[in-house]
């Protein structure tokens, strides 16, 4: 899925309605009519809107979604917030439609101070608050009214659904940590994820997001620039691969593992294991002699290598038989460790997938990077990516610096996140829609590497990897969260739940 910025979603609007041809007011009502349609599927006729309306398109939509729940019987509370004299015409066309459909369960009042609405604002436990006061078009932070009003509804103990966008928020930028702006438990986005609804500054303001289809022009998104995409399980499909009735071990690769120390062997075991579920043919793990025995016992599919050293890995490693090969997890920092990534990084002739300590490594030996061999794979966490290409202030240019670094280097960066982020060598960027706070938990970036590394075996490209490893990821973990909560969860339950996340994508 396209993520694009606010000027060609309004472009977008314009020639949907030239196209089709439509009114926009009737665009509008398409877009009011999905609304509606998830508000219902969630909520009972017992509960009471409170709907908070601006003055111009955003305030629409709130005015034709009171309208539509008055219909359907639903208790409606309509504040309309006077900040200025101009109103939009489609605004104006809803207002008017709205006073004549007037309905006992359907009050309107206008609003000239926040001290006035909250004379007025009463709720019950089955009330909810939707806001409609600013879209996509605010130019700068707000200020006077609008702020004070925002202020207001994020002091009310009530459930806010926010209209396409949190007014206040920026689509396409960060705001600034002083700005104003409505704290949503839900906000229902027309047709595409905002590029701000990725920035982790942002959650608390965003809540849960929706992606509310409203049919804009199909050739014009497909023809549409951008370098930014939110991947969903359609994208998934598209390059997903399906076994041959006949094939053989063979056909799904040979991957290797280099991962562990002592007292780190876990990590090896972690990410063997989730290589194996992933998909691979074959695995062969190379770790220090310590964890030999526990390798074997606890994953029995995979081959064992063992490095001449007790407690970390020493040993030039011979590459010739691997499809795709991981470094990293529970690697340790030590000087002979180093020279074996440095020695990895020569000597092999497919990408590598690097993650926690051979990133830390390559950080302290950043002239190795010239090396990496093209269409390498990084998968850093935050602390782990800013040791890496540097220290940033904020997610917006963390972004930034993650492409350009990409670019740079001709590797991928997977930035392990809420969203997570992959950067592209062509300078595209890939935001993840799957996951949930319960993987945040030691072990799990270490079953991400060995499902890249088991993808990579398999045929698939590092682009390819990266995108359904990340997502395939993210979505084992919340099969895991549904099942175990997300405060019980370990790493060990999203590799058990591979199989479910295969079995959804299959469906």
């Amino acid at each position: 899925m396209k993520i694009i910025d606010v000027n060609q979603i309004r472009e977008l609007d314009k020639y949907t309605i030239e196209q089709e041809p439509i009114t926009s007011v009737e665009l509008m009502e398409r877009a009011v009519l999905a609304c509606v349609n998830w508000i219902i599927g969630r909520y009972n006729a017992k509960t009471e809107f409170k709907i908070i309306c601006g003055l111009g398109n955003n305030g629409g939509d709130g005015l034709a979604i009171a309208r539509l729940l008055a219909e359907k019987k639903y208790p409606v509370h309509v504040f309309i917030i006077n900040y200025s004299e101009k109103r939009s015409s489609d605004f104006l066309f809803n207002y008017e439609r709205l006073k004549l459909s007037s309905k006992e369960n359907l009050s309107i009042d206008e609003i000239t101070s926040a001290e006035s609405l909250k004379n007025i604002f009463h709720f019950t436990e089955q009330s909810i608050l939707i806001d409609a006061i600013i879209g996509t078009g605010l130019k700068k932070p707000t200020e006077g009214l609008v702020a004070n009003i925002i202020s207001f509804i994020n002091q009310q103990p009530l459930t806010v659904i926010s209209i396409d966008i949190p007014s206040g928020l920026y689509g396409d930028k960060l705001n600034d940590v002083k700005d104003h702006i409505v704290k949503a438990e839900f906000t229902l986005a027309f047709q595409f994820p905002k590029l701000s609804f990725m920035f982790t500054e942002n959650a608390e303001c965003i809540g849960e997001f929706s992606i509310l289809d409203i049919n804009l022009n199909a050739e014009y998104i497909y023809k549409v620039p951008t370098k930014k995409y939110f991947s969903t399980k359609s994208d998934i499909l598209v390059f997903l691969k399906t076994r041959n009735k006949i094939a053989h071990k063979g056909n799904f690769g040979h991957a290797l593992i280099v991962a562990g120390s002592r007292g780190k062997i876990g990590a090896a075991v972690l990410a063997a294991k989730a290589c194996m579920h992933s998909g691979v043919g074959l695995l062969t793990v190379h770790s220090p002699k310590c964890g030999y025995e526990i390798l074997q016992t606890s994953l029995p599919e995979a081959m064992v290598n063992s490095d001449s050293n007790n407690d970390f890995i020493s040993d030039n490693i011979r590459l010739e038989k691997y499809n795709a090969i991981g470094i990293g997890p529970g690697l340790g920092n030590e000087k002979q460790t180093q020279n074996v990534v440095k020695l990895l990084i020569q000597n092999s002739i497919v990408p590598i997938v690097f993650d926690a300590d051979a990133i830390n490594i390559i950080s302290e030996n950043k002239t190795w990077l010239a090396f990496v061999p093209a269409n390498s794979i990084f998968t850093p966490h935050l602390k782990e990516f800013e040791r890496l290409a540097g220290k940033t202030e904020n997610s917006f240019e963390r972004l930034k610096m993650q492409g350009e670094f990409s670019i740079k280097n001709n590797v991928y960066v997977v930035l392990k996140g809420a969203h997570t982020s992959i950067s592209c060598p062509n300078g595209d960027v890939y935001f993840n829609s799957t996951g949930n706070p319960g993987m945040a938990t030691g072990g799990s970036g270490d079953v991400l590497t060995g499902i890249i590394t088991s993808l990579m075996a398999q045929g698939y490209s590092s682009q390819q990897s990266c995108i359904l490893g990340v997502y395939l990821h993210g979505l084992a973990g919340d099969f895991a969260a549904q099942k175990k909560s997300e405060e019980s969860m370990i790493a060990s339950d999203i590799i058990e739940y591979l199989s479910e996340g295969f079995k959804f994508l299959k469906e």
